[in-house]
């Protein structure tokens, strides 16, 4: 792993623990073992880093979302899945919160730059969950109470308020039980 990739890690890993406002370069250059000039060459200021991060993991998101359209289309499955990799996320502590999540509760104290990223990942991730929430009414498989966009947006609110409450309570199953009552609620009902 490249000195750069070691940088963003080490951020991303602060920002979910502690918040953009929580962490500083020498909290970075105690984790990489490196002097904060040395970090400063790499990302000339803190909120490069940060970008750094959110632009790396918007990229992974818009890819995985990319497969999950190629794949064969089950739209229960494809919500299954995202929800799925934060429940592993979050009872691991591989990733105890979202990175934009965490940033985008600090929203006003961002740079406009980094806001922007973070502002950013919530429209992408918005964008395929209204995909998802459309072809899953389309197929009969979704139940939706307003436009495919509503939906979209409560369920992306639903999935950060679960991790927050999961993380209040210190209890990952809080973030499974309340996603498992929301995929039920949404889940048409079988024709008999």
């Amino acid at each position: 792993m490249n000195t750069q990739q070691k940088l963003i890690d080490s951020a991303r890993h602060l920002i979910q623990t502690r918040g953009y406002n929580g962490f500083s370069y020498a909290d970075v250059a105690d984790e990489v073992q490196m002097r904060k000039a040395s970090i400063h060459h790499h990302f000339p200021a803190k909120s490069d880093l940060a970008k750094a991060v959110v632009e790396q993991s918007r990229a992974v998101i818009v890819e995985q979302t990319r497969l999950l359209d190629d794949g064969a289309f089950d739209p229960d499955a494809q919500l299954r899945m995202y929800t799925g990799y934060w429940e592993k996320c979050i009872a691991d502590a591989s990733a105890p919160f979202c990175v934009a999540g965490m940033l985008a509760s600090e929203l006003p104290t961002l740079p406009a730059d980094l806001a922007q990223e973070v502002r950013a990942h919530f429209h992408d991730l918005s964008g395929w969950l209204e995909r998802v929430m459309t072809r899953g009414a389309q197929l009969g498989r979704f139940q939706l109470q307003g436009s495919a966009r509503q939906e979209a947006e409560a369920f992306m609110a639903m999935v950060y308020g679960a991790m927050l409450a999961a993380r209040a309570y210190g209890d990952a199953k809080v973030f499974s039980d309340i996603v498992a009552g929301a995929l039920k609620r949404l889940v048409a009902p079988v024709a008999r």
